[in-house]
């Protein structure tokens, strides 16, 4: 009985080592073509992961994406084809640095908007806070002297008029 519960579980563990054995990086006996592919997979984008390069994703696409990158590669095309290829397959998006165009440029300018916006946003801020303030009267001397005793831990009375009853 033992035998038998050792070779499922020697069984088991064989057939999950194969399971992960798809995650194995090719390798290429062409170290040029390998350096090209690795720039190449860098510049393109993980369209699935979408903040990672297809070099550093471990998606299911993105190995697909790699691999054609590597039979283009093999099949003689030069880089600017194989970039032609991605995007005419999957638009812009998926370079990491998309040509400025008109269906781009918000990609480009956005950023630049987004900051003049926030600093915009601080000045008429800090403009409002100092409006609010000059409608506040200025403390009377008797008000300064409760306000610094006060600070000091000390109690003064009241001014006849003013104040609890």
């Amino acid at each position: 009985m033992k035998r038998i519960f050792l070779a499922c579980v020697m069984g088991l563990c064989c057939w999950s080592g194969m399971a992960l054995a798809d995650n194995a990086v090719p390798t290429d006996t062409d170290p040029v073509a390998q350096k090209r592919a690795m720039a190449l997979a860098a510049k393109l984008r993980c369209l699935v992961c979408q903040n990672q390069s297809i070099a550093d994703s471990e998606a299911d696409l993105a190995s697909d994406l790699r691999r054609q990158v590597r039979e283009q590669i093999a099949a003689g095309k030069t880089d600017e084809q194989i970039i032609k290829f991605m995007t005419d397959r999957y638009g812009d998006f998926v370079l990491y640095e998309p040509p400025v165009k008109a269906t781009t440029v918000l990609l480009w300018i956005g950023p630049l908007l987004l900051l003049v916006a926030g600093a915009t946003g601080m000045v008429f801020l800090l403009r409002g806070r100092g409006k609010e303030q000059e409608g506040v009267p200025a403390l009377t001397p008797d008000e300064q002297a409760r306000a610094e005793a006060l600070l000091e831990g000390r109690t003064l009375p009241f001014p006849s008029g003013k104040g609890r009853k």
